[in-house]
């Protein structure tokens, strides 16, 4: 029985026996590790031998060099559109700050155009009221009327003195509106005079006001008096209507 085993060990169908060195583990953690970081070295030398030899690295630097450059010509572009558009805002605001002066300008042309039609009306009806000739004295010139639809009687005149060479003075006195017609088919002239009012002035006054008329009256003649201090007339004018 002895003599079987000890064939069976010694004979070719014997099983077979490893012989292993034992480490711990810490330092199979370690040269497994010095392994792999020395094969990504190798392999991360590879790659940058590779694209050197293939020219990778100079197209990623002008492909840098390009993109700065973009990026500069981006900021080059976006300050000079800053700059027209700060440009294009001062020249919208001046733009409205024209208009607004030609427009207060038009107005005001407009406004100097209707005081000179003015003027040049009251020019012409100081002309109709300058008498030709006549001496010293008050006078009473260009008496006008107008009656409205509201039953009123729209008037001016003109009230002049003239001197004899010497220093002339304040005219003091009053003015009066009369008024006359016809009522009923008859005659009518006012008791009093529809206007009364002070009257002051040293060469010429501009006389104008509305009177009321009586409703039942159809007006036909308007006359002005001219009265000084005393009460005496001074000058009277009468227009018909």
């Amino acid at each position: 029985m002895r003599w079987r085993l000890l064939r069976r060990r010694l004979s070719i169908s014997a099983p077979r026996m490893a012989v292993r060195s034992h480490l711990p583990w810490p330092l199979r953690w370690a040269v497994a590790a010095l392994m792999l970081g020395f094969s990504a070295a190798l392999a991360l030398w590879a790659f940058e031998f590779g694209r050197n030899i293939a020219g990778l690295n100079q197209g990623a630097d002008r492909l840098n060099e390009a993109l700065t450059h973009t990026r500069e010509q981006l900021a080059q572009v976006r300050e000079e559109r800053d700059r027209a558009q700060s440009v294009a805002n001062s020249a919208d605001s001046l733009l409205k700050a024209e208009r607004v002066t030609q427009q207060r300008l038009a107005e005001q042309v407009k406004a100097l155009e209707a005081e000179n039609l003015a003027l040049k009306d009251d020019l012409g009806f100081f002309e109709r009221l300058l008498p030709a000739t006549g001496g010293a004295g008050v006078s009473v010139r260009g008496l006008q009327g107008e009656l409205t639809g509201s039953g009123q009687l729209r008037y001016q005149l003109l009230v002049m003195q003239r001197a004899d060479g010497r220093i002339q003075s304040d005219f003091l006195g009053r003015f009066e509106l009369w008024l006359s017609g016809t009522r009923d088919g008859k005659p009518w002239t006012d008791s009093s005079p529809v206007v009364a009012r002070p009257l002051q002035f040293k060469q010429y006054s501009r006389v104008e006001g509305v009177a009321r008329c009586p409703a039942d009256v159809q007006l036909r003649t308007v006359q002005v008096r001219v009265l000084d201090s005393t009460g005496s007339v001074r000058a009277s004018q009468s227009l018909k209507l």
